[in-house]
């Protein structure tokens, strides 16, 4: 059959303008307005802790225990909306705390104590171990929980995307910033943790959200460094992100983070 406009068309082609063609064939795949039905099939955990992922806990303890007891080598305090960066040396002990109220696949979307964060492929090393988490937060009713591994950070282009102004001022931009200043690029800012961001999925929508961040001045989190680190943080423009992107965040609603880096004295 030959479309007067379009010519011998494909197979596709007949289908979008044969009119009859539904008649012919008792609906799309011969179900008429029947909605489409759907095996049950249990969900498999995609990687269930394989054995690299598996934490030695008791050493990691006392690696925390040691570094407590020895020198504290590195304090400072990251300014709210800006971002700054550190090294550690492996077996450093690095402690972010909020210091003035609130602020995937190998292991969780969430990570607490005894999770590891890992590099990039090809490398797939361990970079850290979490070894302590004051706020324990769990997963709330909305499916919410800290620490997300699986949301990026806010910046500038999705900014401007979403409200069509320009702005400079975002944890991508304070990263890159704090990376520029160390010698990297912005090519170097990617993977992100969240940490005291509470997130997850709606249940209806499956959308990304955000609520107001539980941690309140003094919690914490601690991680033990796994290999030599350059480590870089930014406080979010967004405070507690309690308030959608694109939407004027008050001054009030911002704060730093301290950090702290210790080093267990050799024997």
């Amino acid at each position: 059959m030959r479309h007067p406009q379009f010519g011998n068309p494909s197979r596709l082609g007949a289908l979008r303008y044969r009119t009859d063609i539904t008649t012919m064939s008792g609906g799309w795949c011969g179900r008429g307005d029947r909605p489409r039905t759907f095996p049950k099939s249990a969900p498999v955990i995609c990687y269930d802790r394989p054995k690299a992922a598996l934490v030695d806990k008791q050493l990691y303890d006392t690696l925390r225990h040691e570094a407590l007891l020895g020198e504290c080598v590195h304090k400072m305090t990251v300014p709210k909306r800006s971002g700054r960066t550190w090294t550690l040396k492996k077996g450093d002990l690095c402690r972010i705390t909020v210091v003035e109220g609130k602020t995937r696949q190998l292991h969780s979307t969430h990570l607490t104590v005894y999770d590891r964060l890992w590099s990039n492929l090809p490398y797939l090393r361990p970079m850290a171990t979490v070894v302590a988490d004051s706020i324990r937060y769990g997963i709330d009713e909305d499916g919410g929980s800290v620490h997300d591994v699986i949301g990026t950070r806010c910046d500038d282009y999705t900014y401007k995307l979403i409200t069509g102004e320009n702005r400079d001022i975002s944890c991508h931009s304070n990263l890159t910033k704090a990376a520029v200043a160390a010698g990297l690029t912005e090519e170097d800012v990617h993977d992100v943790w969240n940490i005291f961001m509470c997130t997850g999925f709606t249940r209806d929508t499956n959308q990304y959200f955000a609520k107001a961040s539980p941690g309140r001045k003094g919690d914490y989190i601690e991680f033990i460094a796994d290999m030599d680190l350059l480590v870089a943080l930014a406080t979010c423009p967004q405070g507690d992100v309690s308030m959608a992107v694109g939407q004027e965040v008050p001054e009030s609603m911002c704060h730093p983070l301290g950090v702290e880096v210790y080093r267990s004295t050799p024997s």
